[in-house]
């Protein structure tokens, strides 16, 4: 009798601990959000709903067609923002890298023309099939700004040359005839390869630059006027800033020759 007490008690605490159990983390999203990747990506993101208790690498995976994980893709550290709601991953950078040791032993984490899938908690978060590698970076002389008027609160839209990281929208920032920075909301859009640009107060007519942040990269590393495939004795250039000079008038936005 005593036994079956005990059993019971058991088996009451055990339901009670699953009943109390955290649900399964809401995830927002995951960047980058293309349907392609490039074979050298480098970080990837997750925004998740709520503030996030605990490691979260263990419960990642990249997954194969065939289900089977890849091996070791991550590098073991997990780089939360101030939140606790966004986790950047960075891909084990010894294997994103060629002629490296851990490249050479272990191989490239993807290769083009593979389809993989994020896991978390054993549950499919992304789908990517993965492209070519990427190692030219972004160039801001190849971006495209769209038209604007003056007294209007247009959302000014930046068709760049390709995929920027997910989390560096406020990379990008507009200065004023003054040379002082426009108030207002940036989002990076179409598998973050379009920046868009809401003032909070409307377009006064007059000349505007469009300035990227030297330290602006790709998901594959690459910054402007930078490359993350270069050799290792390689002296390191110090990051620059691009700009793009644009004037906005009563008539549509030229961008200046």
């Amino acid at each position: 009798m005593r036994l079956r007490r005990l059993c019971g008690a058991a088996v009451l605490a055990a339901a009670l601990g699953a009943s109390h159990a955290a649900p399964p983390a809401r995830v927002v999203r995951v960047q980058p959000s293309a349907e392609q990747v490039p074979a050298n990506l480098l970080r990837l993101s997750i925004e998740f709903g709520t503030r996030i208790e605990g490691p979260v690498l263990p419960r990642l995976a990249l997954l194969r067609p065939d289900g089977k994980p890849l091996a070791q893709p991550f590098l073991e550290q997990e780089l939360w923002s101030p939140s606790g709601r966004i986790l950047t991953v960075l891909m084990h950078p010894g294997r994103v890298k060629t002629g490296l040791n851990a490249r050479e032993a272990l191989g490239p984490i993807l290769v083009d023309g593979d389809d993989v899938t994020l896991t978390l908690d054993d549950r499919p978060i992304q789908h990517w099939r993965v492209g070519p590698a990427d190692t030219s970076g972004p160039a801001v002389s190849a971006w495209r700004l769209s038209s604007v008027r003056a007294a209007s609160r247009q959302a000014l839209v930046v068709t760049l040359d390709g995929p920027i990281d997910g989390r560096e929208a406020d990379y990008l920032a507009i200065a004023d005839p003054h040379g002082r920075r426009v108030s207002g909301q940036a989002l990076l859009k179409n598998g973050e390869s379009t920046w868009a640009f809401t003032p909070h107060a409307p377009w006064r007519a007059g000349e505007y630059r469009l300035i990227a942040r030297g330290t602006l990269e790709d998901p594959a590393g690459n910054r402007l006027g930078g490359r993350f495939e270069t050799p290792a004795d390689t002296p390191a250039a110090a990051p620059a800033d691009a700009a793009l000079a644009f004037t906005v008038g009563s008539t549509p936005l030229s961008r200046r020759r």
